[in-house]
């Protein structure tokens, strides 16, 4: 929706009916991601697109019997062997795409969406796509941090899906849920889809190591935007981080203070420090633990052995940095679960840094009580 939605605005505050297409699932090789959108106007105007020009043809003409009918609609796009010029996708791939009408009647929470989106406020858009029921098709819920707008018709099913999707808007993911027709969980007949119109959070990675390869691969899994970092350009290739979305060569102090002054590090970004050397992991330390206010990450963790660590903070503390400082850093870094290899060591620090997100115990569900999910929790500070 975030790329068509100065389009969609205009037409909502004009009081006009529009067909939103957006692509809810894909396999293989789709053009196009989920949450890609394809908005058609009153006029016939189209913004947008959902394959790169594949399947545009077909669904223009199901977006205007979406708003002839003024009903939503979900079709399901693939390749053709059948006939080579048939509507299908060239390249193999399949995806789905729902086509809804938007107005000021069918959306009324369009107007305060679009200002979240403007001012940076994070919201997602949870609706129903699919149902046995046809008049469950259409149903939404807008889900913030600290509120929720809409109701898909029963609590279980909007208990359910709230929960979801605030756990969704959090990393910043889009994608579709499946429950049971009333939300039951781990039963299927009703998909929701949740686009969540908010960036994904950064995980910094210090320490072009094998180490860094697999938390890359980890970070990534979890919906974070990937950076991996290292002053050596020898060991910092894009080849040796396929996980990464981005591999930069510069000293880590330098390029973590950049990003800070730019206003690339905030609240919800993951700074890991694994390159295990003094003079690259006690510079960037320093950097990041001084970092405060809206800049202050939400986790920041270094990789060492307990000799290391006390060697470390005896450094930081040498270069000025306080007690309440130094107390932020997860040093070592993971939690104790004996994996050794450097995927179990991921694994370790993924679920470190999931514990201190959501408030969990970091203990074996069979030894608590209570709730299995944790109510949104704002992240480690």
């Amino acid at each position: 929706m975030r790329e068509v939605l100065g389009q969609l605005l205009g037409s909502w505050r004009r009081g006009e009916v529009v067909a939103l297409a957006t692509v809810i699932h894909t396999e293989q090789s789709a053009p196009r991601p989920a949450g890609a959108s394809m908005v058609v106007l009153a006029d016939g105007t189209v913004d947008g697109s959902v394959s790169g020009g594949c399947v545009e043809g077909a669904v223009y003409d199901l977006a205007q019997t979406v708003i002839t009918r003024s009903r939503p609609a979900l079709e399901r796009f693939g390749y053709s062997d059948e006939q080579a010029f048939a509507v299908g996708l060239t390249c193999g791939g399949t995806i789905e795409v729902f086509v809804e009408p938007v107005s000021a009647t069918t959306h009324p929470e369009l107007g305060r969406i679009a200002a979240d989106v403007e001012a940076g406020r994070p919201v997602a858009v949870a609706t129903v796509v699919e149902h046995p029921a046809d008049e469950w098709i259409g149903r939404r819920i807008v889900v913030r941090p600290d509120s929720v707008v809409g109701s898909l018709g029963l609590e279980r099913a909007d208990a359910a899906v709230i929960d979801d999707a605030r756990g969704l808007l959090d990393v910043g993911t889009t994608g579709t849920l499946t429950y049971g027709p009333e939300g039951q969980r781990m039963e299927t007949g009703m998909r929701v889809f949740v686009a969540s119109l908010r960036e994904r959070p950064r995980m910094i990675v210090f320490g072009a190591i094998d180490f860094a390869a697999a938390v890359a691969d980890q970070g990534a899994l979890l919906g974070y935007h990937v950076t991996v970092c290292d002053a050596r350009g020898v060991f910092a290739t894009a080849a040796r981080f396929p996980g990464a979305d981005d591999v930069v060569v510069a000293w880590p102090h330098v390029y973590l203070a950049e990003q800070a002054a730019g206003g690339r590090v905030d609240r919800r970004t993951v700074i890991c420090v694994l390159t295990h050397d003094p003079k690259f992991d006690v510079p960037v330390l320093d950097v990041a633990l001084r970092l405060g206010g809206d800049h202050r990450p939400a986790f920041v963790g270094a990789m060492g052995s307990r000799r290391t660590h006390v060697e470390r903070l005896d450094r930081l503390r040498e270069a000025g940095l306080s007690e309440e400082q130094l107390s932020v850093l997860a040093s070592p870094i993971g939690l104790d679960l004996g994996g050794r290899t450097p995927a179990e060591t991921a694994v370790s620090i993924m679920a470190e840094i999931i514990a201190r997100r959501w408030g969990g115990s970091a203990q074996p569900l069979s030894r608590s009580a209570g709730g299995v999910h944790h109510e949104h929790n704002p992240g480690p500070r």
